[in-house]
């Protein structure tokens, strides 16, 4: 299948670091990659303000024109959000199809969601996205949508009509209420039976999916594109000394991620917000891991969830020629492809564990099978000897604080 031609468009403020300006460029080139879209060409401006009406100065979207023309480009992407205004007056200028990075992320959004939740959900962000933007829309909405920018709503022949659209969002805002209804009742259960949950997060395509498809010898979607993991996707794992978890895989984290999209990927996110422990995986192959690792981080901050315990797991060290130094703490290198590094993550976060948590050592009788099982599962367990004299168990480990069961443990 001919893949669609774009030309991209960005503009340099002179007060932004160079470093930080052509990560956010290559970042707009894989999201383009990741739709289904060729760049043809990238055209930057070094501006100081933008243009109100345009965005960027007439004579510089007369290149653009010209340079599209020249490359039969169908479509111009911009790096940065445009207003309803912008947009409007830019496809007008440019005569032909104009999104911004706002919608071509939404779009791939909306290309690899697979559950009916996260379906909705892309929807729901579209939707509230184009509406105050209809103006600029032209006639792409009425017609079937083929090419970048026009999956989910423009599939169903939307209509341009804003009640129309309301009508739709109010919908969705009642069939998600349902929807979070139904996980609120699962994460209920889940808390009664005090599951210990744990999160991957990371910067999109640091290999998250790799490493719970490794971890759980799961076969999630994992694939060296941006977003490939969309609907959070939960499985149960066993730590070295046999203490269980539920390991959840979550959308990937980017810069600039559009304001609509991270209220829209709330139950995602939640997933985070509900965890007990956070595995942090960073691309340290990537020229700007730092950054990257910054914006995680700062997501985290405004998820609330950056004060539980976690580990920073730097990815890909095979793809390393030089020397890394680690900055995060915990932390631990390695490459989640590499059976024996899975081992290594997983010993690291029983370490990390076993310093946040309480130390115990109990004797329990033989014929307390069930607390037996329960402390195998449900704690690290360190040292197990079976007494003979005794007829029980002297068991010494490590426990959540407030887990109810260190009650019983400890008495």
């Amino acid at each position: 299948m001919e893949k669609e031609k774009v030309i991209l468009v960005a503009r340099k403020d002179p007060g932004q670091e160079q470093e930080r300006f052509n990560s956010s460029l290559e970042e707009l080139q894989s999201l383009t990659i990741t739709a289904g879209g060729e760049v043809a060409e990238v055209v930057i401006q070094n501006r100081e303000h933008i243009h109100p009406a345009t965005y960027l100065g007439r004579g510089k979207l007369d290149e653009i024109k010209l340079t599209a023309e020249e490359w039969e480009a169908s479509l111009v992407i911009f790096n940065d959000e445009l207003s309803p205004g912008q947009l409007k007056n830019i496809s007008d200028k440019l005569e032909r199809r104009v999104i911004d990075r706002s919608q071509l992320i939404l779009d791939i959004f909306a290309n690899r969601a697979r559950t009916k939740e996260g379906k909705l959900q892309v929807e729901l962000a579209q939707l509230q996205y184009l509406l105050p933007r209809l103006a600029g829309q032209g006639t792409e909405l009425s017609r079937l949508g083929g090419g970048i920018g026009t999956r989910g709503p423009g599939e169903t022949k939307l209509e341009t009509d804003r009640r129309h659209i309301q009508r739709r969002i109010d919908d969705i805002k009642r069939r998600l209420k349902t929807v979070v209804k139904q996980r609120d009742q699962y994460r209920k259960r889940r808390d009664e039976n005090y599951a210990f949950q744990i999160a991957i997060v990371g910067y999109t395509n640091a290999g998250k999916s790799t490493l719970f498809n490794r971890l759980t010898s799961s076969d999630s979607f994992e694939e060296d594109l941006l977003f490939a993991t969309l609907d959070p996707l939960t499985r149960q794992i066993s730590l070295p000394s046999g203490f269980q978890a539920l390991l959840s895989d979550t959308v990937g984290f980017i810069q600039d991620l559009p304001t609509t999209l991270i209220a829209a990927f709330r139950s995602t996110l939640e997933e985070v917000t509900e965890a007990d422990f956070i595995l942090h995986l960073v691309d340290a192959s990537h020229p700007d891991h730092m950054e990257q690792e910054r914006t995680v981080n700062k997501l985290l901050e405004d998820l609330e969830a950056s004060h539980l315990p976690s580990l920073t797991v730097y990815n890909k060290m095979d793809l390393l020629n030089e020397v890394f130094i680690p900055h995060a703490h915990p932390s631990i290198t390695a490459s989640v492809r590499d059976p024996i590094d899975i081992k290594r993550i997983t010993a690291k976060i029983e370490t990390v564990l076993k310093e946040e948590w309480e130390y115990y050592h109990v004797f329990i009788a033989a014929s307390s099978g069930k607390q037996l099982q329960q402390i195998k599962t449900q704690s690290i367990v360190t040292s197990y000897r079976f007494l003979e004299d005794n007829e029980g168990y002297e068991v010494e480990g490590y426990i959540q604080p407030n887990h109810p069961l260190k009650v019983s443990l400890l008495r």
